[in-house]
């Protein structure tokens, strides 16, 4: 028996422990909060029939009892693990409905604990919260919604009016769709075999696109460049946030040396390049407050900035990711394409921390027949089209309440305003 206990505790040695857990209800929301011992990778994923997620951690063991689920939520059942693979915990969380979920990691604090936390939202809800917090615990920070949200709804007995009154409701914002017309100006961009340039088609699609989107109740589109002009990469970011965009297309119409080649594609960003823009982000405090929700950042929050932009650009390529196949799946209705899944790579337009980006590759234009095709007008509107569809499933299936978007399933709500709920990510790290 000891030279068994003995084995036994040699093979736990390497694994890391899970201390403990908990559950942080935020309302529109709800939290695991999960601490470990040592530095961990994790996996997450969702099943459906019924609705559950997993969460698998390679080499780990649990050391503590698991919260019970908060007694009549609404869309969360319980909490259960297991072990699989010899040394991998799972742990799986039941749901009464759908739920999308994020999960972040959080480095070492004072007592040296690594934390992981797994953000539940129920699908059909806006992602992201609001306001920041101050950093403390386990390398995380207390949320701030809480103050933030207490500040937002005037008393109902507000000095000078009755119980009874209401405030006026604020004016729903429009969702705002930032299109960038690639390349431009000395930036010809690609050259056709009729010697058609990418800069010209780029500029024709994205102003039809703009038209389209102009018609949409509660939907404004802005134009990067509206004329043959050169604007550079990170300028055509800044221009976008500036507008508060809650999303940025970017049109291009991609070449390679075959010209049998044909066939759209879209991207997002790679994690890669959302790794060293936030580098960036982060050497400038002053640009990464703005970007966290105005969070007054000095010396002793700089891991409190990195969690909150971490968090913040999850949710952007999480979203960039869900606009980018809606857009790519109704491009396909119009021919063949030339990646059937949304690719990743790092382009410079799409690094923006907090707007959903994607870069829609059109065509070949190094392709002939595709070549014709983007030179025509009718085709140029079809593709037009084709985007703006894409867009509008998109905001249909992630509605902002905040946002005015009235869509063909005609609720009136609609729009995922990544610029608020992207920047203001509230990690309620208690």
């Amino acid at each position: 028996m000891l030279v068994l206990l003995f084995s036994w505790g040699l093979a736990c040695a390497g694994l890391v422990e899970v201390r403990g857990a908990r559950w942080v209800d935020d309302g529109d929301k709800i939290r695991l909060l999960v601490d470990l011992s040592g530095a961990f990778s994790h996996n997450l994923f969702a099943l459906e029939d019924p609705p559950r997620l997993v969460i698998d951690i390679p080499d780990a063991v649990l050391r503590c009892k698991l919260p019970l689920a908060p007694a009549g939520h609404p869309f969360l059942g319980g909490l259960r693990s297991g072990v699989r693979e010899g040394d991998d915990l799972r742990m799986v969380i039941d749901l009464k409905q759908g739920a999308r979920p994020k999960s972040f990691q959080l480095k070492p604090g004072e007592d040296g604990g690594y934390r992981l936390i797994v953000e539940l939202l129920p699908v059909g809800r806006p992602s992201g919260g609001t306001g920041g917090g101050t950093g403390g615990g386990t390398g995380g920070g207390t949320g701030g919604s809480g103050a933030a949200s207490a500040q937002a709804r005037p008393a109902a007995k507000a000095e000078g009016k009755s119980p009874t009154e209401r405030p006026k409701a604020a004016k729903p914002r429009v969702v705002v769709i930032a299109i960038d017309a690639g390349h431009g100006g000395k930036d010809v961009g690609a050259i056709g075999v009729k010697r058609t340039r990418e800069k010209d088609i780029t500029l024709a699609v994205a102003r039809r696109l703009a038209k389209l989107v102009a018609k949409e109740p509660g939907m404004r589109a802005y134009l990067v460049r509206d004329a043959d002009v050169f604007i550079p990469l990170r300028q055509r970011m800044a221009r976008a946030r500036k507008q508060r965009a809650d999303l940025f297309v970017s049109i291009h119409a991609d070449a390679f040396d075959d010209p049998s080649v044909r066939g759209s594609s879209v991207y997002t960003l790679s994690a890669g390049g959302a790794s060293s823009e936030a580098a960036k982000w982060l050497a400038d405090r002053e640009n990464a407050a703005d970007l966290v929700g105005g969070v007054k950042l000095d010396e002793s929050d700089g891991q409190l900035a990195s969690v909150l932009l971490d968090m913040s650009q999850n949710a952007t390529l999480e979203h960039s990711t869900l606009a980018a196949q809606m857009v790519l799946d109704k491009l396909g209705g119009l021919g063949s394409l030339h990646k059937a899944r949304v690719q990743r790579a790092g382009f410079v337009v799409l690094k923006s921390p907090d707007i959903p980006s994607m870069l829609v590759e059109t065509a070949f234009i190094s392709n002939p027949d595709e070549e014709a095709r983007l030179r025509d007008g009718n085709h140029q509107q079809r593709l037009a089209e084709a985007i703006l569809k894409g867009i509008k499933a998109y905001f249909q299936k992630y509605p902002s309440e905040s946002a005015a978007f009235a869509g063909e399933s005609g609720s009136g709500t609609g729009g995922a305003n990544a610029a608020d709920g992207g920047k203001r990510a509230d990690i309620a790290a208690r």
